[in-house]
């Protein structure tokens, strides 16, 4: 494999910065796999079902976690491959869900944070519903999109609302199946139950809810250990409950509707928890998440695979199962190879990057390979957000004076104070608690993973390389949250009580093949 390439070898032609720069109308720029795969009959097309569980980490069984039953997980592990490695590109729900519709990173979409608070992508790009309606697919969803301009991500149905109410769920799609003709259908399924406010028991599920006293704080949170956080730990473990309760009817619907056997399944997390050092981070506990595949006669069951995955890689591989042509660029790659076994030619490393969740301006680029992982911070003196992501109670641990020499306190500090470049061992040091940038020990990996990730971000033509581009986004972002308080007296709190005031990201929006653009 080429090393200035993060994408499989076969996926990838050599490509200079002047031929990929030249490439402004798109067309001639190839990312991924710009051909059909030789048009299959329709009627063995498969029908696709996309599950996300809105903030869910790996904390289930089939990745070792057995705080809380998980069987129907379990179940698609077993029928199924399970990725080890499966990353989204940024954890925050707007930007990562562009780059699974997309199959972009947000600094190519421009998804920057979220959409209800004036984040969107640039108009007119591919995208996979799209695809697959033009591929003759019926198409459907069920709870939350949460990427702008939602007006073109065109579904033939809209199902249930974005609610924690696992039966409703089932319900819709029974009768999206009912009525699904004979066209190949894609079905997205949104659940939200990890997303906070954590409920931990909705019309009787999970049926054996988990309490406090029955779980163990997470390991990112060292020795921080209070009434408040296990009960957050236990109302997290209630949602991952409900999510598998929920994978269950939808696989039970497959089987009563005789659909299994031609039905790709696809299941993932939209990224890490929302609690502290997970969500809005680029560390593991954010953007490593769980990846379920089951694809019968092509995905080898029971497979645990070691490759370095990414969200952007799903889009590639419906669309190409659905023997469809391609958009280009693509940033990443069928996985249908992978899934059968083959990983020969896959990636040896993957890319994670973070701009902001709500307003503001806090760009991140991560690199990791089988062992190390390189952070860059592009604007180290800025205070960076997280540490109380979502309300989560680590912020009011940390008050405790027991806390104060702490080695969690340490760590937490340095989430909100990150230094230019931080760099980890993940075999010795998987929560990612001692940073050794700069030692000597490491010099030799570090400077091979800042090589690979800057030809990364030349190949994905990462805006922010340009420094006065860097600028734009910065002052923009500068200047709306100084004028925020004024802006917030002008607009009528919400029934929460929050006066909300998106920010208007319109002068960076582009138009996808305008010509002489300089997008991606």
């Amino acid at each position: 494999m080429k090393q200035d390439s993060l994408l499989p070898t076969r996926c990838l032609p050599h490509l200079s910065r002047r031929t990929f720069l030249a490439g402004a109308a798109l067309a001639p720029v190839t990312l991924g796999l710009a051909a059909p795969l030789g048009g299959p009959e329709k009627a063995k097309r498969p029908n696709i079902l996309l599950v996300t569980a809105e903030d869910m980490g790996c904390q289930c069984e089939p990745y070792g976690d057995g705080t809380v039953p998980t069987p129907n997980l379990g179940r698609l592990a077993r029928e199924g491959v399970l990725f080890r490695h499966a990353y989204v590109t940024q954890a925050s729900c707007s930007p990562s869900r562009s780059s699974l519709l997309t199959g972009l990173y947000p600094h190519q979409n421009g998804q920057f944070g979220l959409a209800h608070l004036g984040y969107r992508m640039h108009r007119a790009i591919p995208n996979l519903p799209g695809l697959l309606k033009g591929l003759g697919y019926r198409t459907g969803i069920q709870g939350k999109l949460h990427v702008e301009p939602a007006s073109e991500y065109s579904f033939d149905v809209k199902g249930n609302s974005h609610s924690k109410d696992i039966p409703a769920y089932v319900d819709s799609a029974r009768a999206f199946l009912s009525a699904r003709g004979a066209d190949p259908f894609f079905l997205y399924v949104n659940f939200g139950d990890c997303h906070k406010p954590f409920v931990d028991q909705v019309k009787g599920l999970p049926e054996r809810p988990v309490t406090p006293d029955r779980v163990r704080i997470f390991p990112e949170h060292g020795e921080l250990d209070t009434p408040e956080l296990r009960r957050e730990v236990a109302g997290y473990y209630n949602s991952v409950q409900r999510v598998d309760a929920g994978v269950g009817g939808l696989l039970d619907l497959l089987d009563e509707f005789g659909l299994a056997e031609n039905t790709l399944v696809v299941f993932i997390g939209d990224h890490g928890p929302p609690l502290s050092r997970g969500k809005t981070t680029t560390y593991e506990f954010g953007v490593r998440i769980p990846m379920l595949v089951r694809w019968p006669g092509v995905a080898r069951p029971g497979h645990d695979s070691k490759a370095l995955v990414s969200t952007v890689d799903i889009l590639p591989t419906l669309v190409s199962a659905a023997g469809g042509a391609l958009p280009s660029p693509l940033a990443g790659a069928p996985l249908r190879e992978v899934l059968g076994g083959d990983a020969s030619r896959w990636r040896d490393v993957v890319v994670t990057e973070y701009h902001t969740h709500g307003p503001g301006f806090q760009p991140q680029r991560a690199i990791r390979d089988r062992r190390y992982k390189l952070i860059l911070n592009l604007r180290p003196e800025v205070r960076k957000d997280g540490l109380g992501v979502d309300g989560c109670k680590v912020p009011e641990a940390l008050r405790d004076p027991a806390f104060a020499q702490s080695e969690a306190k340490r760590v937490f500090d340095l989430l909100e104070a990150p230094p230019p470049v931080e760099f980890y061992d993940l075999e010795k040091d998987p929560i990612e608690y001692h940073n050794l940038a700069g030692r000597p020990e490491v010099a030799q990996a570090q400077e091979r993973l800042r090589h690979r990730l800057a030809a990364w971000r030349e190949q994905t033509r990462d805006p922010l390389l340009d420094p006065a581009t860097f600028a734009a986004y910065r002052d923009h972002a500068e200047d709306y949250q100084k004028r925020l308080p004024e802006l917030r007296l002008q607009v009528k709190p919400d029934r929460q009580g929050r006066r909300r005031v998106p920010i208007d990201m319109s002068p960076f929006q582009k138009d996808w093949k305008e010509p002489g653009n300089t997008l991606p």
